[in-house]
């Protein structure tokens, strides 16, 4: 067989087995709605621009502005040609945000993951990561264990027993390194942090949080997990995205020790050989900061919505995880049922994604809603009603 046959059959397989994803074009920003090629005017129920800000006026001007003032791009990585300022005061305002000393910005937070364990760890050292962690963690410590040849262990879903037991079992390593999502984005639920850093200092260990999803999202002010605690500046590694509540374009960064920042600009491989940012992305991303900390008032408005979606649908006879993140996933089952009724629900005129397994486990299967502040409440009911007829017809209400 070729190569090329079996690829196509590989794909012919996905589609037999409902894993096949099909993209969908949108004609228009990102926003509560969009116009989708061939579906016309659709209500988004799948996107993590939390705070409606991918397509808010200043985002956009100040990404135009950077166009205008730097260009299109760097041209090459930042320590051969150089790094431009707008970077700088990007990299400053995230760190202020998050409440660390430093922050060093990547291309995306995947790459900020994937530079982080093989560059902080070696043979002496261990990494422990949280059984439901995203991807990115858990190719970050893959990589590093290839590597640089590191111990990993994994300790069961946010089970601190089992991370207790992680950590006694690894005290003769140099370094202890416990790598953990803030916001679990199949799940929407927190991570435990008060006892993560409790049992971190009671180990001597060093605690590394995934903010992604809550970054914009969590605590009062937006500021994350920690601010969510009132642990702000005790985390000693945060990594975050400006991918979905900041802006919503792409990149991401890591926020801690400034001596951590500088150790990664020298030894970071993502850092060290990829491009920086491009400048319209920190443009737009450092609006996003800015205008969440003149707009508090975008928490709220997300807090409330998801609250009143997760309350609505359970009276509607769903069963929607509990939780107090806008992530709401719905629990269905099998995979097949959440495909269709995800399909069923596009024909409503609302795009939400179904996940089955492997991306979740057997019998897990899910639609998972994620609430922004730009939805009204009028978006809301309407999502609320094309779900409730959907259920009937799949016989789930």
């Amino acid at each position: 067989m070729t190569f090329v046959a079996r690829l196509e059959t590989e794909l012919e397989q996905f589609k037999r087995e409902g894993v096949y994803k099909r993209l969908n074009y949108l004609a228009s920003p990102q926003g509560a709605r969009v116009r989708m090629e061939g579906r016309g005017d659709i209500l988004i129920l799948s996107s993590n621009n939390y705070l409606g800000l991918a397509n808010a006026p200043e985002v956009i001007a100040a990404g135009k502005r950077a166009l205008d003032e730097f260009g299109a791009g760097t041209s090459s990585v930042r320590f051969i040609c150089g790094t431009f300022t707008i970077h700088r005061e990007l990299e400053a305002a995230l760190a202020q945000f998050v409440g660390c000393e430093a922050a060093l910005s990547y291309v995306s937070c995947w790459n900020a993951n994937e530079g982080l364990c093989p560059t902080l760890l070696g043979e002496q050292d261990i990494v422990i990561s949280d059984q439901l962690n995203h991807a990115s963690i858990i190719d970050s410590v893959r990589l590093a264990k290839s590597l640089v040849r590191c111990q990993t262990a994994v300790y069961r879903h946010s089970d601190m027993g089992d991370l207790a037991a992680k950590l006694a079992a690894a005290r003769g390593a140099r370094l202890r390194l416990i790598f953990t999502d803030g916001v679990f984005s199949m799940e929407g639920d927190i991570a435990k942090l008060p006892d993560i850093v409790g049992l971190a200092r009671t180990h001597d260990a060093v605690v590394a949080v995934d903010d992604s999803h809550a970054t914009g999202v969590l605590g009062a002010r937006g500021r994350g997990t920690a601010e969510h605690y009132g642990l702000l500046g005790e985390v000693d590694i945060l990594t975050s995205t400006l991918g979905k509540a900041l802006g919503g374009a792409a990149g991401g960064f890591t926020a801690g020790a400034r001596a951590l920042t500088d150790y990664l600009t020298q030894r970071s491989r993502p850092q060290l050989f990829s491009n920086a940012l491009p400048p319209t992305v920190a443009g737009s991303a450092l609006a996003a900061v800015r205008h969440l900390e003149s707009h508090p008032e975008l928490i709220t408005r997300l807090r409330d919505n998801a609250r009143y979606f997760r309350e609505r649908l359970l009276a509607l006879g769903f069963r929607p995880l509990p939780g107090e993140t806008p992530i709401v996933p719905v629990i269905l089952g099998e995979t097949a049922q959440a495909i269709r009724m995800s399909e069923l629900l596009l024909d409503e005129g609302v795009f939400v994604t179904g996940f089955g397994y492997p991306v979740v486990p057997q019998g897990q299967a899910r639609i998972r809603c994620q609430l922004s502040a730009a939805h009204t409440r009028e978006d809301l009911e309407f999502a609320l009603g094309a779900i409730q007829r959907v259920g009937r017809k799949l016989r789930l209400v």
